[in-house]
């Protein structure tokens, strides 16, 4: 089963390091990283497994302790672009970067 989360205003390369602390562990090996992580993209990671668990457990009938977190995925969104005043009439860009999170749990 899988879950996706899509337009979150976090950059993808500080996301991908809260993934890599849950890929290819149990359901509730993954929950606790992510919940004691000091990362910010753990906590929204956080709520896109939570969704994948409910996922697998209304729709397949699946049981939470069977599930591993078989990929995590960090795609980079649509990139806000701002700018910020320089000195000679000139400007700075501000990329402000989007990510979308994709979870997919198998059974053991």
């Amino acid at each position: 089963m899988k879950a996706i989360t899509k337009y979150v205003r976090i950059s993808p390369r500080k996301a991908r390091l809260a993934a890599g602390l849950i890929r290819g562990l149990t359901v509730s090996n993954a929950a606790a990283q992510l919940k004691f992580s000091s990362l910010r993209g753990g906590r929204l990671l956080e709520k896109t497994l939570a969704s994948a668990v409910a996922n697998a457990e209304n729709n397949l009938n699946l049981r939470r302790e069977d599930l591993i977190v078989k990929e995590v995925r960090v795609d980079e969104g649509p990139t806000l672009k701002r700018s910020k005043p320089k000195n000679k009439g000139g400007r700075h860009p501000i990329m402000k970067r989007t990510s979308h999170f994709t979870i997919i749990l198998s059974n053991l």
